[in-house]
C-alpha cells in the first residue's frame, strides 16, 4: 500500500448512531466515529474519507472507486455483513485490505448474526468494542501499509 488514505465506510442505519438503541449502539454519533477515524490516521499522517449509505449498491459503488484511490477500507456493514455475498464480491475484487467493525459483539447477540459474509475476505474483525473498534482499524490498515505513528509535540 503507497497511499496514505483510508475508505471509512458504514452501512445501513448508522446515519443514526447516538439515538438508536443507545443501550446497545452508545451514544456518539458517527460524527463522533469519523471524527475519531480521521484523528487516528493523522497520527499516521494518513487521511479518511468517511461514507455512510443504506444502499447495498452505493456501498458497492463506493468499493469500486476505492481501487487506486485508498490504501484500504474500513467497513461497519451493518446488516449487510449477514446477508450481502454482493458486498463481499466486491471487497475481494479491489483486492484491498479490508477490517471489518461491528459495534456490538455479534457473536453475543441473534444466532442470524454469528455469521458474516465479510469476515472471510477481511484481514482483521473488530466487534464488541464499540466506536474504538474503529479506531483499532485505522491503526492496523495504517501499520499494514508501513505507516509509524508519528509523535506529536507541542
Amino acid at each position: 500500500m503507497s497511499l496514505a488514505s483510508l475508505l471509512i465506510l458504514n452501512g445501513p442505519n448508522l446515519n443514526l448512531l447516538g439515538t438508536r438503541e443507545p443501550e446497545k449502539y452508545g451514544t456518539q454519533t458517527l460524527a463522533d466515529v469519523e471524527a475519531l477515524a480521521a484523528e487516528t490516521a493523522a497520527r499516521f499522517g494518513w487521511t479518511v474519507e468517511c461514507r455512510q449509505s443504506n444502499h447495498e449498491g452505493q456501498l458497492i459503488d463506493w468499493i469500486h472507486e476505492a481501487r487506486g484511490k485508498h490504501a484500504g477500507i474500513v467497513l461497519n456493514p451493518g446488516a449487510y455483513s449477514h446477508t450481502s455475498v454482493a458486498i463481499r464480491d466486491a471487497l475481494s475484487a479491489v483486492e484491498l485490505p479490508v477490517v471489518e467493525v461491528h459495534l456490538t459483539n455479534i457473536h453475543a447477540r441473534e444466532e442470524f448474526r454469528h455469521h458474516s459474509y465479510i469476515s472471510g475476505v477481511a484481514v482483521a474483525v473488530l466487534c464488541g468494542t464499540g466506536v474504538q473498534g474503529y479506531a483499532y482499524a485505522v491503526d492496523r490498515l495504517a501499520r499494514l501499509g508501513g505507516a509509524t505513528e508519528q509523535r506529536v509535540t507541542g
